[in-house]
C-alpha cells in the first residue's frame, strides 16, 4: 500500500487572492521555501495538491488507487517538529483539528474525493498558517530562520569574498555557484542564504533575515532589511525591507519597497515606491477581494500584487494597496487602493484585454528566459473568465 502526502486548499483560500487566483495555497512562498517544499523536507517524501479544477493542470495530484493510504494536509500550515510528529501518528480515518480548523486527515485513495468524516483528534500545540495575503511577509522571519536552520544542518557554507565586510558569519551560507562581492553582510541580526547562481553586486548593505533564491540578483547598492525573500529568478535594487517576491520579479532600480508581497513575473519601474506606514500610524485596512470589504491589517501594510503585474516608472503606491493578476499600472498619482485583475491605467483603471495581457505576459517571460506554456496560457484565461464575469 503506497502512501501519498497530499497539499489541499481550504475554503479559505480565496482570502488570499490574488496569489491564489493562480496557484495553489501550498505553492506560495514564505521564508525561503514555498509551503510544499517544506512539507517535502519534513516529511522526506514527495506531495501533491489537490485544488480547483482549473488550477489542477499545472499543480498535478499524484496518481491514486483504491488500496493506496493518502495522507491530506492543509495547504495553509506551515510545518514544524510536533505537528509533523502528529501527522505520522494519525491514524486511517482520523482527522486532526486545530480550533475548528483542519489541519490533516488520513483516508484510503477510494475515499478521496468524497466527504468522509473520522475520528475527530484536537491538537493542542500553535500553528502558523496563511489566512490573508499580509500574513506572507508577517511570517517570513520566522519561516526564514526555520527553513535556513533546515537547508543548512550540517554543512558547510561555500566561502564568503575577502572582499566583503561580515558580521555574523556562522549566519550566513553560500551555495556553491554563489556570488557575493565587495558588499557588507550583518548575519548578527538574522541568517542570510544565497542560493546557488544567486548574485550579490558590488556595494549591498545587507541586514539579514534574507534570502536569495536560485538565481536572484541584488542590483549595486541595494539595501536589505529583513526579513527579505528574493524567489528565484528575482531581482532587487534600491530600498528593500520585509518583502517576498514569489519568484521571477523585477525591483532593479531606486525607491521603497516595505512590508509587501509580489508575485511571480512582476515589474516595478525606476523610483516606484510604496508606503507602508500611515502618516497618523493608525490600523491600515485592506481590501480582501472575497470578502469585498476592506479589514484590518495591523499598523504596517505596503504593496500586494498578483502575478503578471506591473508598474510605470515613478509609480507611487498608498499604505495597502492590492493590485489583482496582470494589471499594467502607470502615471504620477496614486493608483486605487483596489486594483482588480486584468486592469490597465492609472487613477482610473481601464480593461486590459485579454489578448493584450496575454501577449505582454508571454513577452516578459521571453525577456526573462522563459516561455509562457498551452497550461499558463489555459489557467490566465481562466482567471480572466473568472474576474470579469
Amino acid at each position: 500500500m503506497e502512501r501519498h502526502y497530499i497539499l489541499f486548499d481550504s475554503p479559505a483560500r480565496d482570502l488570499l487572492y490574488p496569489f491564489t487566483h493562480t496557484r495553489p495555497v501550498a505553492a506560495i512562498r514564505v521564508g525561503i521555501l514555498t509551503i510544499r517544499e517544506k512539507w517535502e523536507r519534513w516529511l522526506n517524501a514527495s506531495a501533491s495538491f489537490l485544488t480547483l479544477p482549473y488550477l489542477q493542470e499545472k499543480f498535478p495530484l499524484q496518481s491514486i488507487t483504491p488500496g493506496d493510504h493518502c495522507v491530506l494536509i492543509n495547504g495553509h500550515i506551515l510545518p514544524d517538529t510536533q505537528l509533523v510528529q502528529a501527522i505520522r501518528t494519525l491514524k486511517t480515518g482520523a482527522e486532526l483539528y486545530k480550533d475548528n480548523i483542519l489541519l490533516a486527515k488520513t483516508v484510503a485513495g477510494s475515499d478521496l474525493q468524497k466527504n468522509t468524516t473520522g475520528d475527530r483528534v484536537n491538537y493542542q500545540e500553535s500553528v502558523q498558517q496563511l489566512t490573508y495575503p499580509w500574513d506572507i511577509f508577517r511570517l517570513n522571519d520566522s519561516a526564514l530562520r526555520q527553513d535556513f536552520a533546515l537547508l543548512t544542518a550540517g554543512r558547510i557554507s561555500a566561502p564568503i569574498s575577502g572582499s566583503n565586510q561580515v558580521s555574523g558569519a556562522e549566519n550566513i551560507f553560500l551555495e556553491p555557484g554563489a556570488v557575493v562581492e565587495h558588499s557588507i553582510l550583518n548575519g548578527k541580526t538574522g541568517p542570510i542564504y544565497i542560493a546557488k547562481g544567486a548574485e550579490v553586486m558590488e556595494g549591498c548593505l545587507i541586514r539579514g533575515p534574507l534570502a536569495l533564491c536560485e538565481g536572484a540578483v541584488l542590483k549595486m547598492g541595494t539595501k536589505i532589511y529583513g526579513a527579505t525573500t528574493l524567489g528565484p529568478g528575482s531581482v532587487g535594487g534600491g530600498e528593500i525591507k520585509n518583502v517576498v517576491m514569489l519568484g521571477y520579479s523585477n525591483k532593479g532600480h531606486d525607491g521603497y519597497l516595505g512590508d509587501s508581497v509580489l508575485g511571480e513575473w512582476c515589474n516595478l519601474g525606476g523610483n516606484t515606491t510604496n508606503s507602508n506606514l500611515k502618516n497618523n500610524a493608525s490600523t491600515v485596512r485592506i481590501w480582501v477581494e472575497a470578502r469585498n470589504e476592506a479589514i484590518p491589517a495591523g499598523t504596517k501594510c505596503g504593496l500586494i500584487m498578483g502575478d503578471y503585474s506591473r508598474s510605470g516608472i515613478g509609480t507611487m503606491f498608498n499604505t495597502g494597496t492590492v493590485i489583482g493578476v496582470s494589471c499594467n499600472i502607470f502615471g504620477g498619482e496614486f493608483p486605487p487602493k483596489f486594483v482588480p485583475s486584468f486592469s490597465w491605467g492609472g487613477v482610473q483603471p481601464g480593461p486590459y484585454r485579454e489578448q493584450e495581457a496575454l501577449r505582454d505576459a508571454r513577452q516578459w517571460m521571453q525577456f526573462k528566459g522563459q516561455q509562457l506554456g498551452d497550461v499558463e496560457e489555459r489557467l490566465l484565461k481562466a482567471v480572466y473568465a473568472a474576474v470579469k464575469s
